[in-house]
């Protein structure tokens, strides 16, 4: 039921969009252009996220600032959205009991047709929380050795390196050590732990820029200004353009930011400031570059991406 929801372009003020048209699942459940486009045709505030692995984020929070609590919350904002999708609760509410296929199915899910926004939600969220990639490249190597960080079978020489790239830690420049992992952890490659290194939560500042003008991050603390959520890794590949802001067109330039060209912002995250205070610079060759990115495409989960059970009910 909540894969109708979530594909329902009824769901809308003027029955054009739905939940998938910003969040495609052959593109990682993302979208390919910088910015959405809303129900009536204006720009959405910030790119569209990969929800796909949303189960496994350790805070809870969702969006780019962190500002939904849990994904019951979360699938129930871009509804009321002026740009998104421009509906009340109330409207949401009437739209799905006027449609004939949808009493069945809450029937069926909840054990009576009773239509309610708290079912609704439980219902997407639902559906979003079954969106684990499991059986990319990478997920199939690893499944038969006990470590990440040794050679992977089936791995090529270059994607084995990427991996190693981006697990073990990497000398900079001033002789700190930092390495990938540390802010995409477990499996499911998701964004740091709370209350470790990065902070108390999971929303980082990664020096996109020197000063935040526009676009604060999240919370309303000074000293969360410029922090944003670090999504999954997973279908990384398959899924630009980069960043909150979808700054970046290409792996390659995200790369590069973060071997030569992070900002030194006052809430740069600690991981990425040098004894002396100063940005980490990596200084990443472009064989180096190269491996990671092929890495990297590891991550990619064609299997997923194609998988009927997530697809469009109503095609």
């Amino acid at each position: 039921m909540g894969r109708v929801l979530f594909y329902d372009k009824k769901l809308s003020a003027n029955e054009t969009v739905s939940c998938a048209s910003c969040h495609k699942q052959e593109h990682g459940f993302s979208d390919p252009d910088v910015l959405s486009i809303g129900f009536n045709g204006e720009n959405t505030r910030r790119h569209s996220m990969g929800i796909v692995n949303a189960k496994f984020y350790y805070s809870g929070k969702f969006f780019w600032d962190e500002r939904a609590a849990t994904l019951e919350d979360q699938v129930l904002m871009p509804f009321q959205d002026p740009v998104e999708m421009g509906l009340t609760l109330d409207r949401l509410t009437q739209i799905v009991r006027s449609q004939s296929y949808y009493p069945p199915l809450f029937e069926n899910a909840f054990g009576d047709a009773s239509i309610t926004t708290d079912r609704i939600s439980k219902a997407l969220a639902q559906f979003i929380r079954s969106l684990v990639s499991a059986t990319s490249k990478y997920d199939m190597a690893r499944s038969e050795v006990q470590s990440p960080i040794i050679d992977f079978p089936g791995f090529t020489q270059q994607e084995n390196e990427g991996k190693r790239l981006f697990f073990l830690p990497i000398q900079t420049t001033s002789g700190s050590m930092v390495n990938c992992a540390g802010c995409h952890v477990s499996e499911a490659f998701v964004g740091p732990i709370p209350n470790g290194p990065f902070g108390t939560t999971t929303s980082t500042n990664n020096g996109l820029d020197a000063i935040s003008t526009t676009d604060l991050g999240a919370t309303n603390n000074t000293n969360d200004i410029g922090k944003f959520k670090t999504p999954s890794l997973k279908n990384i590949a398959i899924r630009p353009p980069y960043m909150h802001d979808g700054r970046f067109a290409t792996l390659e330039e995200v790369l590069n930011h973060y071997s030569t060209g992070i900002q030194n912002h006052p809430n740069l995250s600690a991981p990425l400031l040098n004894s002396n205070g100063n940005p980490i610079q990596l200084n990443l060759s472009q064989t180096e570059k190269d491996a990671i990115i092929a890495f990297l495409h590891t991550l990619t989960d064609y299997e997923m991406l194609a998988d009927e059970k997530y697809s469009d009910p109503f095609q």
